[in-house]
């Protein structure tokens, strides 16, 4: 019986790295072609477009083999699990009706086999980083998402592409700062502070990364499929990260 719950995030699909988003997007459906036979649960913790956005009757295009691939995993019976990033907040309901995927836009804590997962993209959680937390704000209000939507969708997407690509993580910033200046990190302590957690585990920040922290809790960055094609797996004991060589 399939048994085993994986974790991936930060496709930017759509965005060119060192492989062109094209290329990309085969090697994330082989990766998921291989995975087919022991997942019972698939989570996509956010960015999985570098841009993303429903209009009423139009949608990006491209993406063709993911989408795809993800239809047929959901119509096998294996349950997905989306937590839109900051680069493709604004899914609404066209991917989670046609997908069924399950959509959390809050982070969560759940069980998972006795153990449990606090589970979140990451951005705008933890200390800090207050400019971003504005614009989130803005981009997450019904009106501003209704304005958008009155934009010709070929001057909308690309308006937001050229937004996507200046707001991008530069090279020199994906690092790894140290548990003091890492939010998410200083997140996650602060969280054991009210509660027991065993797994942490976030998107987000492309590099990544397993710290254990606090007594017996462990911390996960899933890191990025633009240059490091990471990901994580639970198999019921353990959470192990794991790198996917096509």
């Amino acid at each position: 019986m399939p048994s085993k719950i994986y974790f991936a995030s930060d496709f930017h699909l759509g965005m060119d790295g060192e492989l062109n988003s094209a290329e990309r997007e085969r090697i994330i459906v082989s990766w998921l072609n291989e995975i087919e036979k022991d997942a019972s649960e698939i989570y996509l913790l956010g960015d999985m477009f570098d841009f993303w956005f429903e209009y009423k009757k139009a949608v990006p295009r491209g993406f063709i083999r993911l989408l795809g691939k993800l239809a047929q995993l959901s119509d096998k019976g294996i349950k997905l699990h989306f937590f839109p990033g900051n680069h493709d907040m604004w899914i609404f309901d066209y991917l989670p009706a046609e997908l069924k995927l399950e959509m959390h836009r809050e982070p969560v804590i759940k069980e998972i086999q006795g153990k449990k997962f606090y589970i979140a993209h990451g951005d705008g959680l933890g200390p800090g980083d207050t400019g971003y937390k504005i614009i989130k704000k803005i981009f997450a209000n019904p009106l501003c998402r209704f304005l958008f939507r009155w934009i010709h969708p070929d001057i909308g997407i690309r308006l937001a592409e050229y937004l996507s690509l200046q707001g991008r993580i530069r090279p020199e910033e994906i690092i790894f700062m140290g548990e003091e200046k890492e939010r998410l990190v200083v997140h996650a302590k602060n969280i054991l502070k009210l509660q027991h957690i065993d797994y942490f585990i976030f998107g987000h920040r492309h590099i990544p990364v397993k710290l254990t922290i606090g007594n017996g809790s462990t911390f996960f960055y899933l890191g990025d499929w633009i240059s490091n094609f990471t990901y994580a797996v639970f198999d019921g004991n353990t959470v192990e990260q794991r790198k996917y060589y096509p």
